[in-house]
């Protein structure tokens, strides 16, 4: 599935010039991606795509229009205990990151760990986490900035700790 979601990602810049979701899967068959990743990957991007018309953040203030609650500066997020399950402490670590870096509004992480939620493996693999954090980036229409970009772009194999 996450193949078919990388694809989708470079062939498609934003989210608004995918084609729908009929077109798009048959696209991918061209392509020559098998139909049970193309059914999970289409599935999974309905997910989102509803998701990301219900929720519109405002960057200046985090906030999504018409939010009943707003998140407070100091508020902290519990993980249920299926949701630790599922995504691991590594894709836990790596989405507090991008959170205390100011890169990935309260309103997106709630979109991230649900789409996370939504994905296979057990627990969800860094890798595939970082492609979700893309694909919803991408379903706002919005480009990571150029130092988050290269965090979920660049294997940290190679890289040496400072």
């Amino acid at each position: 599935m996450f193949e078919v979601l990388v694809f989708v990602y470079e062939n498609y810049w934003r989210g608004d010039a995918c084609p729908e979701l009929d077109q798009l899967g048959r696209k991918l068959s061209a392509h020559g991606f098998e139909p049970d990743e193309i059914h999970d990957a289409l599935v999974w991007l309905d997910g989102l795509n509803l998701a990301a018309q219900s929720t519109r953040v405002d960057p200046q203030t985090d906030e999504a229009p018409g939010a009943a609650v707003t998140q407070s500066a100091s508020a902290m997020r519990i993980y249920s205990v299926a949701e630790q399950d599922h995504l691991g402490a590594q894709c836990l670590g790596f989405v507090s990151f991008l959170e205390t870096s100011g890169v990935l509004p309260a309103a997106m992480r709630e979109i991230v760990i649900e789409r996370a939620m939504a994905a296979p493996g057990d627990p969800v693999s860094l890798d595939d986490l970082k492609i979700i954090v893309l694909m919803v980036y991408w379903s706002f229409g919005e480009e990571p900035d150029a130092l988050v970009l290269d965090e979920l772009c660049d294997p940290a194999d190679g890289r040496l700790p400072h």
